[in-house]
């Protein structure tokens, strides 16, 4: 009987953790559908201001150009061609200002009698258009809107219009302003985003995928083409179906899609533009969404697992903890003895945890010993490099401080002293040059053993400009500083920061090296307490795979024998050190590092 009220218990468990499962992922799902559908509104909402505001700019542009006296003269007197050459070139010129696509008057009849694309094979000139929408509503006193494929030219366009009068007030041409939408279309692209816009026919005459468009969603009403091709709003296009079906689930607005990638799932909202005559409609795919609500589910399954792993290990405890306290009873001698080996073994454990605590602080020990070596390492290597520059640069001075003193042992023969006082006054000069050179050389060189203290940042960066001239020379690299008048000095020593603005802009410049834009961007500037100093190349970048391992030791994307991958690690550990941080991203082209260090106060400079 027990066995039989065993298995029951068994089963009746074994049925509320399907339901309990069942409810769960149910929940889960519908949270992760309602998180998509707000995300899918917020992004709607976004859509919607922008292509709002994007129509707003030029809504009023026709009026303003049908109130131009020489666009209202042209109107009155249409056959006139200087009128008509003055007219097109000033069409030409507000069309490049405002960044349309294109802008032409015609005459009532709908004959185009200027325009700004006159100079091109596509001109508008001599085209009528009276068949569109926007002309007629124009030439009926209205301000017109339209949008649809344009006949000429084959391309997408809103149109606005307006009538223009003339002295007597009667309406003598329409003026049009057609804008592109493509740049519009271009910024919806997104991962699991899909937007789009229809006609009131529930065409897609806007979409985020371009297999989308010139498709219709709604069933066919049988005259939708009818109402459209006498304003030839698609010019002859194929419009082709999209096969869709809607359901809702927990109030939320599902839609699947069969296209040419399959048949996907979305969530969908839409929202009407009853001025522009669209209607914007965004889907957001569910399979993210459903997959994280799985995952969600999957996690609590664990969690079960987890929580009923550990209520049987309870039980199973105090099942021991009983039949010790059974034992206990005639064995209360064997128990003090295991209780006195517990006691040992803890002592000795104890022991060896001290002894390895001891052993771990050794090694510490060791390993900040070994990484001030490699610091050392890394600044002797970059001294390696750094010796053919500064070997050039003496060079130059000690040549130049040869030839200026066999000019003036021979001008002393002469007896020419003041030429002579001169050239020995360039000696000196050169003297001084080739002494700051070794000053420089020795400033790099030293162990970094410098107080941390304020550092100008500008001065700095001449002495390292200095030390990289070669290697800028050599690669035909240009380095751009942009630093404000303002900038307070950092927190740092100058020699630990001036190691790592040389080991950033040397792999700029091996970065540029062979690059068709060469040029080497630094800027600084300071907020919240901080500096931030940014260094920007302009050559292949940082993959994003590797951008989390750029400041490993020994860790280099340049190609055998070019680095020791050192460089930046080393650099990475002096921020720290300096108290900042330094990072790398895509600086879209090229690689960027910004390095943010801490600004100079007076109680932290005593500190």
């Amino acid at each position: 009987m027990n066995v039989k009220k065993r298995h029951l218990a068994l089963v009746a468990a074994g049925l509320a953790l399907i339901l309990a499962i069942w409810q769960a992922d149910r929940l889960a799902q519908t949270h992760a559908l309602q998180q998509g559908q707000e995300r899918a509104e917020t992004a709607l909402s976004l859509t919607e201001n922008a292509l709002g505001g994007y129509l707003a700019r030029y809504q009023a542009i026709p009026q303003l150009l049908a109130g131009l006296e020489a666009v209202r003269d042209l109107a009155s007197h249409p056959d006139d061609p200087a009128r008509r050459g003055a007219i097109n070139r000033l069409l030409d010129q507000r069309n490049a200002l405002l960044e349309s696509s294109d802008i032409y008057l015609m005459r009532p009849d709908g004959l185009t009698i200027a325009a700004s694309n006159h100079a091109q094979p596509q001109s508008f000139v001599g085209q009528r258009f009276d068949y569109r929408p926007y002309f007629t509503q124009a030439l009926q006193g209205q301000p017109g809107r339209f949008f649809g494929l344009g006949t000429t030219s084959g391309v997408r366009g809103y149109y606005f219009s307006a009538p223009v009068h003339d002295a007597q007030g009667r309406i003598a041409a329409v003026i049009a302003v057609k804008i592109a939408l493509d740049a519009v279309e271009a910024s919806w692209r997104a991962r699991d985003l899909r937007i789009f816009v229809t006609d009131p026919d529930g065409v897609l005459f806007m979409a985020s995928r371009a297999d989308w468009r010139y498709r219709v969603i709604m069933p066919d009403a049988g005259d939708w083409r009818a109402r459209m091709d006498p304003t030839q709003r698609y010019d002859g296009q194929t419009i082709r179906p999209l096969t869709r079906s809607d359901s809702v689930s927990d109030a939320v607005r599902l839609t699947q899609i069969a296209d040419d990638q399959g048949r996907r799932e979305y969530i969908a909202v839409s929202r009407p533009m009853p001025e522009a005559g669209w209607t914007v409609h965004v889907l957001l795919d569910t399979a993210e969404l459903r997959s994280q609500a799985q995952m969600v589910v999957l996690l609590l399954i664990l969690l079960g697992c987890v929580l009923g792993a550990g209520a049987l290990i309870l039980g199973q405890r105090r099942a021991r903890i009983a039949e010790r306290l059974a034992m206990q009873i005639h064995a209360t001698a064997e128990l003090e003895r295991r209780v006195d080996e517990r006691t040992a073994d803890l002592a000795r454990m104890n022991r060896r945890l001290q002894a390895e605590i001891a052993e771990r602080r050794a090694t510490e020990a060791e390993l900040r010993a070994a990484q001030d070596s490699l610091v050392q390492v890394g600044k002797l290597a970059a001294l390696g490099q750094m010796s053919a520059a500064l070997s050039h640069e003496i060079n130059q001075p000690l040549a130049a401080a040869r030839n200026y003193a066999d000019s003036a042992a021979i001008l002393i023969e002469r007896g020419d002293s003041p030429r002579a006082r001169d050239n020995v006054r360039q000696i000196v000069a050169l003297l001084d040059r080739i002494s700051a050179i070794g000053k420089h050389l020795r400033n790099a060189a030293r162990k970094p053993g410098d107080r941390l203290g304020p550092v100008a940042l500008a001065p700095l960066l001449v002495e390292t400009r200095m030390i990289l001239a070669c290697r800028l020379a050599a690669t035909d690299a240009e380095l751009l500083l942009d630093l404000p008048a303002d900038l307070p000095p950092v927190l740092a020593g100058p020699t630990r920061l001036q190691q790592v603005l040389v080991n950033l802009l040397g792999n700029a410049i091996d970065a540029v090296s062979g690059a068709p834009d060469r040029r080497i961007i630094l800027t600084a500037h300071a907020g919240d307490g901080t500096v931030t100093i940014t260094v920007r190349d302009h050559g292949p970048g940082v993959p994003t795979a590797l951008a989390g391992r750029i400041f490993d030791p020994f860790f280099t994307t340049k190609g055998p024998g070019a680095g020791m991958g050192l460089g930046l690690s080393i650099s990475a550990t002096i921020v720290r050190d300096l108290g900042g941080q330094i990072s790398c991203e895509d600086g879209g082209p090229g690689a960027l590092f910004r390095v943010c260090l801490p600004v100079a106060q007076s109680d932290r400079v005593a500190a």
